[in-house]
């Protein structure tokens, strides 16, 4: 049977499903393809972010923190507790039916906008007079011939060379999730956002977390200042974290891991773990697409090769996401993917990578949009910075949460807002006015003139803007 549609989207992740509903409420027949199943074998759309990404592993931070909270910091509220102990089989039950409603989501807006849904591997078949000839795996006498594709296949964990994941002893994310025991001697190969994230919540419950980090510090994507606070909080929490290491070889025996790295001063160490979790990178996901029957083009790292507009080297194929150039971001592959979808339509889109946000659900958080300051120093910008800590803050000081600081930087001659980065309580939340204001071309002097409510956290943005021209308030 051969089904003719307008587009195809290969990959329900936070790209491909957002593509798919945006492209069928602009009128479009849309189906989407994807082979992700839960463990009783039924379809998962959510992708990475959904499965085993941004969304278990927010669960997990958040019930890893109510734990520690109870157990620390509450009794200077007045609020005694005591014998409080950890159902960690709860928390992962809590964890997975989580998952499973936002799979259940994704199918039932399908349903919603009319995206027809087929549950399996996607390939290229051959390029056709219609479009693009698809097949489905587990759907043999279908043919799916679609006008337009948009490839959102995601990534997938990038592994240490040799040392393959058996989820069991070594770990990529998937296996970092699902731990059925608290390991006493956690490993982390990897100080990046998944690392840190994840190092997070097993020292929340209990482990002895050792992080191995082959930069000279952690977050070197970051502002330098941001990354420097972090790293001192993450040590007073608990967290081992050693940077400059190279890692010379893992092994793993029944009952552990041994990795064998050379430090800073050049000297061979041993660590030994129960678990070792890998956070190293992700590769993008395209070896089943069977690319070559088409001759789409790949680059040497196996990402798939597009313009700004997310074109591909063939008329017609999209692709969006993990899969191709820039930071492997969920909010970043849908709005690619909603982009695609308006131009696909003939409707004009833009996606302002400039103003894409970062976000880290450590305790503290850290978020940022725009240019750090070392990015600024390299280009030779000049720019004024205004710094408001959050021990200032009254609602800070409520919550007892006043680690921490919103920096503003701005362009020392027209004062539009470069880059704005934060560590504190909740700052992913704050990040969002940041992002509005710079897409709008803000000035710093825009944020200082625009009422906060009192007492908030978002005053503390108020306050760093103030403080790019000397006029902070409260500190």
């Amino acid at each position: 049977m051969r089904i003719t549609v307008d587009v195809g989207v290969i990959g329900a992740g936070p790209g491909g499903y957002i593509a798919a509903i945006r492209a069928a409420q602009l009128g479009l027949r849309v189906v989407c393809m994807d082979n992700w199943a839960d463990v009783t074998g039924a379809p998962a759309p959510g992708g990475t972010c959904g499965n085993v990404g941004c969304i278990p592993s927010k669960a997990l931070l958040e019930s890893s923190a109510h734990f520690e909270m109870v157990k620390q910091d509450v009794a200077v509220h007045g609020i005694e507790v005591k014998g409080a102990t950890l159902n960690l089989n709860q928390m992962l039950t809590r964890k997975d039916g989580i998952v499973r409603d936002n799979n259940k989501g994704i199918l039932f807006l399908f349903r919603k906008n009319g995206v027809s849904f087929y549950h399996g591997t996607a390939s290229f078949m051959r390029r056709s007079d219609a479009g693009y000839d698809i097949r489905v795996s587990g759907r043999e006498g279908h043919v799916l011939t679609c006008r337009h594709i948009v490839i959102a296949t995601g990534s997938s964990p990038r592994a240490l060379p040799d040392t393959p994941f058996d989820e069991k002893r070594i770990l990529s994310n998937v296996g970092a999730l699902a731990m059925e025991s608290i390991p006493r001697r956690l490993g982390i190969i990897g100080a990046g956002v998944i690392g840190l994230e994840l190092g997070s919540v097993w020292r929340r419950l209990g482990a002895q977390v050792t992080i191995l980090e082959s930069q000279p510090a952690i977050l070197s994507f970051a502002d330098r200042q941001i990354a420097a606070l972090a790293e001192k909080a993450f040590r007073t929490q608990g967290l081992s974290i050693h940077t400059g290491v190279s890692i010379n070889k893992v092994t793993t025996s029944a009952s552990q891991v041994s990795v064998e790295y050379t430090d800073t001063d050049a000297t061979t160490q041993r660590s030994h773990f129960d678990r070792l979790i890998v956070a190293i990178g992700r590769t993008p996901h395209t070896a089943e697409l069977a690319h070559d029957k088409v001759g789409l083009q790949l680059d040497e790292r196996g990402f798939i090769v597009v313009d700004e507009q997310c074109r591909t080297n063939l008329p017609n194929v999209w692709a969006v996401g993990d899969v191709v150039r820039g930071p492997m971001l969920a909010h970043k592959a849908e709005e690619e993917g909603l982009a695609v979808a308006e131009r696909i339509a003939g409707r004009f889109a833009q996606v302002d990578y400039g103003t894409l946000p970062y976000v880290l659900y450590t305790r503290p958080e850290m978020a940022w949009a725009g240019k750090t300051e070392q990015e600024l120093e390299a280009e030779g910008r000049e720019y004024r910075a205004g710094c408001f800590p959050f021990s200032a803050n009254g609602r800070a000081r409520a919550m007892s949460e006043t680690e921490g600081i919103v920096k503003v930087l701005a362009d020392a001659k027209t004062d539009t807002v470069l880059g704005v980065h934060m560590i504190g309580p909740v700052v992913s939340e704050l990040i969002g006015e940041v992002v509005l204001a710079m897409s709008f071309k803000a000035s710093s002097e825009d944020i200082a003139q625009v009422c906060h409510a009192h007492p908030t956290l978002s005053e503390a943005l108020r306050e760093a803007a103030l403080g790019v021209n000397s006029r902070s308030l409260n500190s």
